[in-house]
């Protein structure tokens, strides 16, 4: 049923998510030699407003009863995809940040060991059937702690969408090094839980021009 009523008119790294990605510039930042950031569109009214109205297009009939957006730029991303639809935003916050929550296990990301992501508990009931948004998926460990809360309230995740996939972490070979998010989904049972992502490192090619003074001062995320 899900198949069925799910809008693939937009092809991950199609016509227009190529033109998208060149506003996803990518610059070093904590050693990290490619780090995408979704500040290049959201200066660019036009193309934010292609991409909400993407994602609401393939949603728009798949029955969902709410969107839950990840801390943090899910929390930008969630909000006009949820208004769109109708449907309430759900914040799946770092730990001690909202009361009467309930928190998944910790994970591990590209950048190091998480812990877990937070929830109210009144915010997803049995039977609930929720869209995970982010802005950007890489080994999955964000998206798997999201998966984990929606599951332990009884709720279904209908998929997991994010603006950018890196697909090198999806089954890398062995010997490279990089984690695997197959691996990771399989380990804690939640295969089955779809990933999507528009736009993917192939075409994403787009090096920013950074100034002279450029300086790597942000935080580690």
């Amino acid at each position: 049923m899900f198949a069925k009523q799910l809008n693939d008119k937009y092809e991950q790294d199609g016509p227009e998510a190529r033109a998208i990605a060149q506003y996803l510039p990518y610059f070093p930042f904590k050693g990290i030699p490619r780090f995408y950031d979704i500040g290049g569109f959201l200066e660019k009214p036009e193309i934010f407003q292609k991409i909400v109205d993407i994602f609401v297009s393939r949603y728009a009939k798949i029955g969902i009863d709410s969107v839950a957006g990840l801390d943090a730029r899910g929390f930008i991303l969630g909000p006009p995809i949820a208004l769109a639809l109708k449907k309430p935003f759900i914040m799946m916050r770092k730990k001690g940040k909202m009361p009467n929550s309930i928190e998944s296990p910790s994970y591990d990301t590209e950048y190091g060991s998480r812990s877990g992501l937070t929830v109210q508990k009144d915010k997803i009931k049995k039977g609930d059937r929720v869209l995970i948004i982010d802005d950007l998926v890489a080994t999955g460990g964000t998206l798997s702690s999201s998966i984990q809360l929606v599951h332990a309230l009884g709720g279904t995740v209908v998929e997991c969408a994010c603006v950018v996939e890196l697909k090198m972490f999806i089954d890398p070979a062995e010997g490279s090094n990089l984690p695997s998010r197959t691996k990771m989904f399989k380990d804690l049972s939640i295969s089955h839980v779809p990933v999507w992502g528009l736009v993917s490192e192939d075409v994403l090619t787009n090096e920013a021009e950074l100034p002279l003074d450029y300086v790597d001062d942000g935080e580690e995320h």
